[in-house]
């Protein structure tokens, strides 16, 4: 999710922040308003169990078991630290006292020119806005930092949040199919979208989206 001019330093956001250690995962931190988007590490396991325990949440994704076990978080930060993980993963998190809100990623595709976006938010967390506005940040920081032509996300059908969030950043629908759930066991129907570059680029004053 393209051209020279959207890589050139100048268009990098006030947002964006490296790591430290940027040259393990090329990942920076993240902040938006109300957040702060940086890795996963071990002070998250307690929250991330506590709060990834729960099939609300497990029900609407492709790869989280359930029940979530805090040995499930733990695995989970060790493979993110390690880059076993999709390319970037990331902990949102509040920018006010720091606490752990749910996770957001992307994953390259095969083909070179797209990566995929995920997203979970722990169920006190929900229906404030925090995905929307997590979900902006790292689509920017992807589009002005990577030479990838477009995004795209999935939702099962039945998440009509989580096609709110999706709907609100600019994605366009394509089509529907079916995936793997781990933790209903089986395959269940999903909404694919994509946004491209062209359309972020019109799109990229995300006051017009909210």
């Amino acid at each position: 999710m393209q051209t020279e001019l959207l890589r050139e330093d100048q268009s990098r956001s006030p947002q964006e922040r490296p790591r430290p250690e940027r040259s393990r995962t090329d990942c920076p931190i993240l902040l938006s308003p109300r957040l702060v988007m940086r890795a996963p590490h071990e002070d998250d396991i307690d929250a991330l169990a506590h709060l990834a325990n729960n099939a609300n949440i497990a029900n609407m994704v492709a790869r989280m078991p359930h029940p979530y076990t805090v040995a499930d978080a733990a695995d989970f930060v060790r493979r993110t630290r390690d880059g076993a993980i999709g390319k970037c993963v990331y902990a949102i998190t509040k920018a006010d006292n720091g606490a752990f809100l749910g996770c957001c990623g992307i994953e390259p595709h095969d083909d070179g020119r797209t990566v995929e976006l995920g997203y979970w938010l722990g169920e006190p967390y929900w229906n404030q806005g925090y995905v929307t506005e997590a979900a902006h940040a790292l689509i920017d920081m992807v589009f002005r930092t990577r030479d990838i032509e477009q995004i795209d996300a999935r939702c099962r059908v039945m998440n009509i949040p989580s096609r709110r969030v999706i709907q609100k950043c600019g994605f366009q629908f394509q089509a529907t199919g079916m995936v793997q759930s781990l933790a209903v066991g089986g395959m269940v129907p999903v909404e694919w979208y994509r946004l491209d570059r062209k359309t972020w680029v019109s799109l990229k004053s995300w006051g017009g989206m909210r």
